[in-house]
């Protein structure tokens, strides 16, 4: 019994000491200072040290009097951190918190700007990576999240970016389209990769991948013995761009972007069947 008796006391005495270690680790500055340290940190780029003050201000002082500014300042500083996922999550918790702010359309802007580098990352800055082979999801978020900013704020001193933002989304898109058509080329599914260049052609019109997207037209068709659709293709790339290199120096049509390998069309056509045109 007294054996067991000491054993909790000495128990008790351990969680005592360690609480009391813990509450000098965690003493509390007053919500000013938190304020000024992870201004100071911000101007001199420690965006770690800014992360952890304004962390500390809003959790001591969530409804303060630097609570909106240390929330806006959160996504900015999670943003140069480069955790895109931790900036717009806070952009996420002050759009929700203050949603009628003078603010909003930063936040906004903050938000669509880390979805729009969300899958790119810390590696595209430092090695070659194919935008347009990426998956998709994180632009389509930024793009919804520009759009939102135009329509609840079209004055804002972000439109103009965020326009700007949404023609490199679209593109991106188109790139990612491309990519996909370029490779079912290169399995000899022409149908497959015809079926994705008309989806640019037909949706991102205005995108620089329509000259390569109307050639793949040119020649898939051209293969799949649909003349008409391959001749409509090489009238709208003759139309749109005359300079293209697809033509040659008489103005002929005379690309050769498939692989023509000796393979029946029956064991090609794998992925669809194109109604007829």
């Amino acid at each position: 019994m007294r054996s067991g008796f000491r054993l909790l006391l000495l128990s008790t005495l351990v969680v005592l000491i360690s609480a009391c270690a813990s509450n000098k680790q965690e003493e509390v500055l007053p919500e000013k200072t938190y304020y000024d340290n992870a201004r100071k940190a911000m101007n001199s780029g420690n965006f770690n040290e800014a992360e952890q003050n304004l962390d500390s201000l809003e959790t001591f002082y969530p409804f303060g009097r630097y609570a909106e500014q240390a929330q806006l300042d959160l996504v900015y500083a999670r943003y140069q951190n480069l955790d895109l996922e931790g900036s717009r999550a806070a952009a996420d918790r002050f759009l929700r918190l203050n949603p009628q702010s003078d603010h909003a359309d930063y936040a906004l802007y903050m938000r669509g700007l880390a979805s729009y580098n969300l899958d790119i990352g810390l590696a595209a800055r430092y090695f070659a990576i194919d935008v347009s082979a990426r998956n998709a999801g994180e632009q389509l978020q930024s793009f919804r999240d520009f759009s939102e900013l135009l329509n609840r704020y079209p004055e804002s001193e972000y439109a103009a970016d965020a326009r700007q933002r949404m023609l490199a989304v679209r593109n991106r898109m188109a790139e990612l389209e491309l990519h996909a058509a370029r490779y079912y080329i290169k399995r000899e599914a022409y149908v497959a990769a015809n079926n994705r260049a008309r989806y640019i052609v037909e949706n991102y019109s205005t995108s620089p991948a329509v000259e390569e997207a109307l050639i793949i037209l040119a020649e898939t068709f051209d293969y799949l013995k649909f003349r008409k659709g391959s001749q409509d293709a090489v009238a709208l790339l003759r139309d749109n761009f005359p300079k293209s290199e697809a033509f040659n120096s008489d103005g002929e049509f005379e690309a050769n972007l498939l692989r023509r390998e000796n393979r029946s069309l029956s064991s090609v056509v794998t992925f669809g069947l194109l109604g007829d045109e």
